[in-house]
């Protein structure tokens, strides 16, 4: 059957479209609201151009920021940054009011984030976009979708509208746990992400003691063996401090 057949006049939908289709089949799907978040951030990579890494975060009670969900290990450092800065597109997408939308083309430059955004460029990130949960709605916002590049200017042409539609889709599955198990996503998240970051600390203090280093270069150790092994970063540190008399 030809296409014309298929699809009559109007001819083929776009690809963005058929992404949103196949996206929404996998959310019906999807056991779980992490489930949900995974397979968001995952289209997100695939649907919006320049994207290189995308994370979702969410934020507690304290104004703080979490990372449930991240297409790469450095999602999480890039929150964890944010949060001892108290600075960052995460947070001002959280709670800035307005269309709830952070972003800059050149964080070297710290010129929206003048601490985070060097730091989060000696990672490797170089552009970012985040849009609140919500996004028109009023701050303070339940957290964001994030969308990182590694290139300067990497988002210029990043299709927002269809960033919008994705953070619709990622508030929606959010506010459903919330209002449905608060105590589940608290406990099994919030507790796992407390866990992690505990045991990434103990790592990084590990690889400071035995090998010299300062905590940045203990990070890049830690996030290097993540990538190298195609692991958690969680993982590979609970590894190393289980096997610390190896080192």
């Amino acid at each position: 059957m030809s296409e014309h057949d298929r699809y009559g006049e109007l001819g083929p939908p776009a690809p963005v479209v058929v992404e949103f289709v196949a996206l929404a089949d996998k959310l019906l799907d999807a056991p779980t609201v992490q489930d949900v978040l995974d397979r968001i951030a995952e289209a997100t990579l695939r649907v919006v151009s320049g994207a290189d890494l995308v994370s979702v975060s969410l934020r507690a009670q304290d104004g703080t920021i979490g990372t449930p969900a991240t297409t790469d290990p450095i999602g999480v450092r890039l929150d964890e940054l944010q949060n001892e800065f108290d600075e960052g597109p995460c947070l001002d997408a959280s709670r800035v009011p307005g269309m709830g939308i952070a972003l800059s083309p050149d964080l070297r430059a710290g010129q929206e984030f003048p601490k985070w955004g060097p730091a989060a460029a000696e990672l490797g990130i170089e552009s970012v976009l985040a849009i609140g949960l919500f996004p028109a709605q009023d701050p303070p916002r339940m957290g964001s979708l994030n969308i990182y590049s590694r290139r300067r200017g990497g988002l210029d042409q990043a299709d927002r509208d269809a960033a919008l539609v994705l953070a619709a889709h990622a508030s929606t599955a959010v506010a459903g746990s919330l209002a449905t198990n608060r105590a589940e996503l608290q406990v099994t998240h919030l507790a796992e992400a407390v866990r992690s970051r505990d045991v990434i600390g103990q790592a990084k203090g590990i690889l400071m003691e035995r090998r010299g280093v300062d905590a940045e270069e203990a990070f890049r150790i830690l996030r290097s063996a993540s990538q190298s092994l195609n692991v958690k970063l969680a993982r590979v540190a609970e590894t190393l401090t289980q096997r610390r008399g190896d080192l």
